[in-house]
Formats: C-alpha cells, sequence, structure tokens
C-alpha cells in the first residue's frame, strides 16, 4: 500500500534538486574546506554560496548566518550562549516551548537564573501585550518561538522582543516550523537570535543555522577549531550545508504554494469538528499547513495506528517527543483536559499533499473513528 504522507512538521521527504545538489560534494568535491588546494577552495567557495541563500531566506546578511547541526543545536547554541556571557538575571520563556528551549532553560534556572512563564490562552497564543507591560530591566534572556509546532500557532515575537531590547536584554526565537512556511525577516522580528532546520524544508536531515545579530555576542558550545569564526568548531558537513543551502531558496519560491494549503487546512478542521472533535488553536492564526486535534474517549497512539493501517502517516503529538505517553506539554498549557489532550493527533499538510489525499484521509478517518466508538459501546454495553 502507497503511504498518504501527512506528518510534514516531523520531516520532510527531500527535494530531488537538492539530492542533486549534494551529491557532487560526496564523490568528487570532498576535500575538508578549509585545506587550501583547489578542492578545498571549491568547498569553501560551496559554503559560501549556501550561506548566501540561508541568509537570503530570512533577509540576513551572510556574516550572520552560523550553520550548525539542526534546531536542537541552534536553540541550546543561542540560549546557553548568550546567557554565558551576562550575569544570571530573569528567563522569560512561554509554556508552548520545543523541549530544545525548555531543557536548557531549566539548566539555566539550576545555574541562578529566576525563571519567569509566560502562559498562553486557549488558543495558544502568548498575551505578549501584558507581558510586555510587566517587563523591568531584571530580563536577561527572553525565549518565544515564531510557530508553534503542534498547534502551528503563530507568536508576535517582533512585539516582545522590541520590549525586550528596551530593557537591555536578549532576545531568542525558535522558528524551525516558520521558515518555508512564511515569510521571514531577520531584521522585522528584531530578534538577536533564531534558530532553523534544513529537514522541515526539504533538504537533508542534521544541518541547520543560528542567525544572529552581531552586536551581541554568546559563547560557543563546542570548541577546539576557528570553524565557523570561531563559534562552531568542527569540520563543516559541506554536502548537507550545500543542500540547506538550495533548499532555503526553493522554500522562499515555494511559499505561495505553502499559502494555498491554509483552503485545505481549513476545511479538513471543519470536517474534524463535524465528526464530533476538537481544533485546537483554530481562533488564532496559525501556519497554513497545520490540524491539531482530538476526539474525546479516543487514544492519540490508537488513531495513528489505525490510520497507519489505512495507509495515512500522521503524527501525535511532536515526532522529538516520540516514545512519550504523557498528554501534549502544549495542550495543557492551553487548559485543555488531560483526557482530551492525550488524544491529540497532528495532520502536517506539505508540497506533495493533494486535494484527493484530504478528502481520502477524511474518509478513512470517518470509518476509523465509527469502529473505535462500535467497540467502546460493545464494552461499555
Amino acid at each position: 500500500m502507497t503511504q498518504v504522507y501527512l506528518d510534514n512538521n516531523a520531516t520532510t521527504r527531500m527535494d530531488e534538486r537538492v539530492a542533486a545538489a549534494m551529491l557532487p560534494y560526496m564523490t568528487e568535491i570532498y576535500a575538508n574546506p578549509s585545506s587550501r588546494h583547489q578542492m578545498g577552495r571549491q568547498a569553501r567557495a560551496a559554503i559560501d554560496e549556501a550561506r548566501e541563500q540561508v541568509a537570503a531566506a530570512v533577509g540576513a546578511h551572510p556574516s550572520q548566518v552560523l550553520f550548525v547541526s539542526g534546531g536542537t543545536e541552534a536553540n541550546n547554541l543561542a540560549i546557553k550562549g548568550l546567557a554565558a556571557m551576562r550575569p544570571a538575571a530573569s528567563v522569560l520563556v512561554s509554556d508552548i516551548e520545543h523541549p530544545s528551549v525548555r531543557q536548557p532553560v531549566a539548566e539555566l534556572q539550576a545555574q541562578g537564573w529566576q525563571l519567569r512563564r509566560m502562559p498562553v490562552d486557549a488558543a495558544g497564543r502568548v498575551a505578549v501585550d501584558e507581558v510586555v507591560a510587566s517587563l523591568d530591566r531584571d530580563v536577561g534572556l527572553a525565549t518565544l518561538m515564531l510557530a508553534n509546532n503542534e498547534t502551528g500557532v503563530l507568536q508576535d515575537v517582533a512585539k516582545l522582543a522590541e520590549r525586550v531590547r528596551a530593557v537591555k536584554g536578549w532576545m531568542h526565537s525558535d522558528a524551525v516550523q516558520a521558515l518555508g512556511k512564511l515569510p521571514l525577516d531577520f531584521a522585522s522580528l528584531g530578534v538577536h537570535t533564531l534558530s532553523l532546520s534544513s529537514h522541515k524544508i526539504y533538504g537533508p536531515k542534521g544541518v541547520g543555522a543560528l542567525v544572529f545579530d552581531k552586536r551581541v555576542e554568546f559563547a560557543p558550545l563546542l570548541t577546539g577549531g576557528g570553524h565557523e569564526k570561531g563559534l562552531r568548531a568542527g569540520t563543516e558537513n559541506v554536502p548537507a550545508v550545500v543542500g540547506f543551502g538550495l533548499a532555503c531558496q526553493l522554500a522562499v519560491e515555494r511559499l505561495p504554494q505553502y499559502a494555498a494549503l491554509a483552503q485545505w487546512r481549513d476545511s479538513l478542521a471543519q470536517e474534524v469538528v463535524q465528526l464530533g472533535g476538537t481544533v485546537f488553536g483554530m481562533a488564532a492564526a496559525r501556519l497554513p499547513n497545520t490540524v491539531f486535534f482530538a476526539f474525546p474517549a479516543i487514544e492519540g497512539e490508537t488513531l495513528v495506528m489505525e490510520l497507519d493501517r489505512q495507509g495515512f502517516a500522521i503524527a501525535s503529538g511532536s515526532a522529538c517527543s516520540s516514545g512519550k505517553t504523557e498528554p501534549s506539554a502544549v495542550l495543557l498549557a492551553m487548559g485543555v483536559e488531560p483526557g482530551l489532550a492525550k488524544g491529540a493527533v497532528r495532520v502536517s499538510l506539505g508540497r506533495d499533499t493533494r486535494a484527493e489525499d484530504v478528502t481520502e484521509f477524511v474518509r478513512a478517518l470517518a470509518g476509523v473513528l465509527q469502529r473505535l466508538r462500535q467497540m467502546a459501546a460493545l464494552v461499555s454495553g
């Protein structure tokens, strides 16, 4: 059975053009980019071009792009690296951040930083106006994701960043899920650091970037060489960097296609509601490709497995939290009842999604729900 892939927020299929661009740097131009000979210079030139492509995708200068292994490293580098350059103060963090943000923040707390939480409303939005009104100069670092990986809900990062800068704090944003789905402009966001990842935009896994304001200093996580201007030691993964660069260029070209997915997102959300489900974040502005929903008394893992048997790949929460059976921390922060939160599943559309895929998915979902409800009625009866 050919499977319909509806889990694009977890990862995406590599674009054929990206794979083709990477191949020469694995088989022909395989030199170390720090080498001075011709092949080494060719590898270095490829990295330079990729840096320009990544920078162009987010409205930054190439000198502001630091290549890392992915979004997790970028988030860790930003939070720990910025914190290492100033005395412990308050760290402001939302209740819906990715684990690769929450965990580094917890480590700062253990080092004496004071945690200040930004709660969200029932739609998954941080009340930025209220947060801004209460900020003082004790805030050393703030972090707020641009788009949530589970609900797709967007946050007003620019408004928070403006206030954080005003009180002399440093502002980070995780933009991993926003890249390739929304237009991004680093300067307009006003943040000091921004995390990006390749495999969310049809590029290779294992590579990403931290985009940074050159007026801030941060300590490297990895030391031992002068790579990436001394901010990230280790020989660059040239094929992956080349692939990431081209993936960024193609992602910008694909933005209108992603914007058009909103009509299928809304259609699917309406069908879920008609089937008796709850769509989370529906009242908020959100990514054009994401629908996060649950049905009362039905386990999310059960839905994922049953729909997998029907030929549809979807997710139960975040792939980065796979193996866990606890309710989504994001939904709990939104005030969702734990039983319902435990049943949440995510559909994330992508460039390969067709209208008939959404139609067939709804048909399969309706059938699965009918069987599960009948089984539950027999058991209870």
